[in-house]
């Protein structure tokens, strides 16, 4: 997949985070421009999301799908987590603990997906999920570790 398709690709799951209609009254652009730049069709070839619409958007998705997509071009890995933002770390301990129950949903959940020895997109994008909380959680026993090592 090019660069282009793969960022059309995402400005096209942002605008779908949203919704089309709620899309256009965020932005102030119509159906058809915001059509116009996840289109794969040769005339719009040379059309993108422009930044301030970009931001607008994720601003009321429940993920940032271009910038996470920006990143991965990059080789950048991005931590998300809404529902983490300024909470209190319970140290180490409670790392560890919460690395094995997410370690446990993961292997239930692939578990669940490859029963019928294929994983669907909704079966990988929740196996993808828990394996972004596991990296959070990785990410905050560093940060402890490394407290702690002063």
């Amino acid at each position: 997949m090019s660069v282009e398709s793969y960022l059309k690709k995402h400005s096209e799951a942002l605008v779908k985070d949203v919704g089309i209609e709620a899309s256009c009254a965020l932005t102030g652009k119509s159906k058809a421009t915001l059509g116009r730049y996840y289109s794969e069709q040769d005339e719009h070839d040379d059309r993108f999301m422009p930044i301030d619409v970009v931001a607008a958007l994720e601003g009321a998705a429940r993920f940032p799908h271009v910038t996470s997509a920006l990143a991965d071009l990059r080789g950048i890995t991005l931590s998300y987590d809404a529902e983490k933002r300024n909470s209190a770390s319970g140290g180490v301990n409670a790392d560890v603990v919460a690395l094995a129950q997410r370690f446990a949903m993961l292997m239930a959940e692939y578990n669940q997906a490859i029963g019928d020895g294929v994983i669907s997109g909704n079966e990988a994008r929740r196996l993808l999920r828990e394996t972004l909380a596991i990296q959070q959680v990785l990410l905050d026993m560093k940060l402890n570790l490394e407290e702690e090592a002063g």
